[in-house]
């Protein structure tokens, strides 16, 4: 069934076959498929040309092809967020209902506007990536604290991170970086979540390796954990956000005095938390990562595409 090319009556029976079942039993037609044998891209082509004649592909225009006002809808949100690479532009452009295509698609026309945003991309590190994804929030938090310059000094931002879902759980903007700093932060995260006993990873920074830091730990329930010597990488997730805080918001913002400081970069983490697309989390935001709505959001992306191939296919049978 997975082959090149099966009879029109073959494949509009899979396709109506497969409509009836899933209205009939409310299986999701992602499950009937894998029955059947069919891939789901090859099940959405067919969807498309349901009771149409086979034809030679050829250069003939495709009817899900992008209309011309959505190509120059891309163009134009690219132009504005042009700081985005195309696979978040993408997402962003699902979710707030600019126009739903694919990522290819979005790469493909900003490619041929001469507006497309090529992001650096280096090898791999051969070498291990950390500690293994955990699997579920709040299993693993990562802390680590930023300098922040501030008029001529610093001031210091103590973050800690969740490692499954990348949700910063609490931070704090504070004048010095002792360890009263530090058991401030993270004990103010723990009220948040006062049911949660997470492993708390740290790199080798003198704050983390004081011996009177051991009895805060143990009182309050958590297990410590250092990153290894010379291998930063394993407490990346909260240093990638650190790295991201700078471009995104250190570079563009005037902190005016510690009250602002501490305002401006609440509202940063918060945008960060609930609205910014996170890349490794399937372009979702960090908030729904955390609140376990990731299927949720897919589908309705997924949904989204599917409706506007529809929209395609019904505006250039109307043309």
């Amino acid at each position: 069934m997975n082959g090149r090319w099966v009879e029109p009556d073959v494949r509009d029976e899979v396709v109506s076959y497969t409509t009836f079942m899933h209205e009939k039993t409310a299986i999701r037609s992602k499950t009937l498929l894998s029955w059947i044998g069919i891939r789901e891209s090859k099940y959405y082509v067919w969807l498309e040309r349901s009771r149409m004649e086979n034809r030679h592909n050829g250069k003939t225009p495709r009817e899900h092809w992008i209309l011309p006002w959505e190509r120059q809808a891309i163009i134009d949100y690219a132009k504005v967020h042009f700081e985005e690479g195309y696979r978040r532009l993408t997402y962003v452009m699902q979710d707030d209902n600019i126009v739903a295509v694919s990522p290819s698609t979005t790469y493909r026309v900003l490619k041929c506007a001469g507006v497309l945003n090529c992001w650096n991309n280096g090898k791999p590190n051969p070498k291990k990536r950390g500690f293994d994804q955990p699997t579920r929030p709040h299993k693993q938090w990562h802390t680590h604290i930023k300098y922040v310059n501030f008029r001529g000094t610093f001031l210091f931002l103590i973050s800690v991170i969740d490692g499954y879902s990348r949700y910063i759980v609490h931070h704090e903007l504070r004048l010095s970086m002792e360890k009263h700093d530090v058991e401030i932060t993270v004990q103010r995260a723990l009220e948040k979540y006062p049911a949660e006993k997470p492993r708390l990873i740290s790199d080798y920074g003198s704050q983390y390796i004081l011996k009177d830091f051991a009895p805060f730990f143990r009182d309050a329930g958590l297990q410590h954990t250092r990153t290894s010597i010379a291998h930063p990488q394993a407490n990346g997730k909260i240093e990638k956000f650190h790295e991201t805080l700078s471009p995104e918001f250190l570079r563009k913002k005037s902190l005016i005095d510690l009250e602002d400081a501490r305002k401006q970069i609440a509202k940063f983490i918060d945008y960060y938390n609930t609205k910014r697309l996170h890349s490794a989390l399937f372009y979702l935001t960090p908030k729904g990562f955390l609140e376990g709505r990731v299927e949720e959001k897919i589908g309705l992306r997924e949904y989204k595409l599917r409706q506007a191939q529809l929209n395609r296919i019904e505006a250039k049978n109307a043309a």
